[in-house]
């Protein structure tokens, strides 16, 4: 297993997490053979968005006696009501909520408090001025959440919740079909079977603008619906018409700037293990790129996929890495000192490109390479 920093949490955390939402089957038995599965794999980050009270009971029995070997990323305004989940703003529902999580898990606190569901600029709005934000910040100042996050499917209320400075980890839907739908407050969009009835070309620029945003400003992304819900994993189901492997799915997300963590949902040992195999994959494994290339509905034309395919290069540049500081760079119209930082210890710059487009001959989606090395030249320097 591979780790990673989360932002600026100082956490480190397994590049493969996992979601609890198959916890609820069978009244959670499966519950302890599947934390089991992942902790002997090397997960140490777990989700739980759901107040669902055989889920919470269940993962607290199999963590009893080794909480200290995971880190928690739980859900405030998650509640029960008559059977089912509610997502719940007011402030003694949302109090109780985390009364329960805490009594359920058997445990103290929870690593990531992550404020759940913010999908339009308007509830960020009333997040930060009715009282939950308020509250977060009070149990992380008596350390009941050790980080604040939040979790959205629109860019544009994520922007907005990163550039307050107040959210340290963001739970976001990453996924080559969701990352070309533009900003929407009704998450049954990125889905709707219609949305993708055109061809469509190249990522949402809000999307993008989050992406480099967090890595900007250090704040740590945890990838939820990787696999559109299993849509993608099916030929007949999958927005862009052709199914992808877990690991394809992995591997992207994994790739987006500022991500740390994809949490793989599952309903058994063996879906999570289908999900832990991105580990050992080939680097043919984990190529997306090809697949993309021949989406009958996705075109991905002149736009870097930091996928690698241009390597190696003939100089020894990363040219991977060298696009993603330019593209950063270039998204906050700044260069700021991180990423300056960060390309001058490149061992290989910019400015060693010969300009012999060999890169250029093997990029599947016709990126001008040559001329991202220029543009690199002129706001990094020599």
């Amino acid at each position: 297993m591979q780790y990673r920093e989360l932002g600026k949490t100082g956490l480190l955390v397994s590049e493969i997490g996992m979601g609890c939402e198959g916890f609820s089957e069978e009244n959670g038995r499966r519950t302890a053979d599947m934390v089991g599965a992942a902790h002997a794999e090397g997960v140490n980050y777990i989700d739980l968005y759901s107040s669902d009270p055989v889920i919470r009971s269940s993962l607290g029995a199999a963590l009893f006696g080794r909480r200290e070997q995971f880190i928690l990323q739980a859900h405030l305004c998650t509640i029960w009501r008559n059977g089912q989940y509610k997502c719940t703003r007011k402030l003694p529902e949302v109090e109780e909520g985390f009364s329960d999580l805490l009594t359920r898990l058997r445990t103290d606190y929870i690593d990531v408090g992550m404020i759940h569901y913010v999908d339009s600029v308007a509830e960020w709005e009333r997040i930060e001025r009715g009282g939950v934000l308020a509250y977060a910040k009070k149990l992380k100042a008596e350390g009941k959440i050790r980080h604040i996050g939040l979790s959205s499917h629109n860019p544009l209320a994520a922007i907005r919740a990163v550039e307050s400075g107040e959210v340290e980890v963001l739970m976001f839907s990453v996924n080559p079909c969701y990352d070309l739908q533009p900003a929407s407050e009704d998450c049954e969009e990125l889905w709707k079977e219609e949305n993708y009835a055109h061809a469509l070309t190249n990522m949402d620029p809000d999307r993008e603008r989050l992406y480099e945003l967090c890595a900007k400003r250090g704040v740590g992304i945890s990838v939820m619906k990787v696999f559109g819900g299993g849509d993608l994993l099916d030929a007949s189901l999958s927005p862009a018409g052709r199914a992808l492997t877990p690991v394809q799915c992995i591997s992207y997300a994994l790739d987006r700037p500022a991500v740390a963590t994809v949490l793989a949902g599952a309903h058994s040992v063996e879906e999570l293990r289908a999900s832990l195999a991105y580990e050992q994959a080939s680097p043919a494994e984990r190529d997306y790129a090809t697949v993309f290339r021949e989406f009958p509905r996705i075109n991905w034309t002149g736009h870097c996929m930091y996928c690698g395919h241009c390597a190696p290069c003939t100089a020894g540049i990363d040219i991977a890495t060298v696009t993603k500081f330019l593209n950063l760079a270039r998204a906050q119209g700044e260069l700021p000192e991180t990423v300056r930082e960060h390309y001058a210890a490149l061992p290989k710059k910019a400015g060693d490109c010969t300009r012999c487009r060999a890169c250029e001959a093997r990029c599947p989606f016709g990126v001008a390479i040559t001329e991202n090395m220029r543009a690199a030249l002129s706001v990094f320097g020599k």
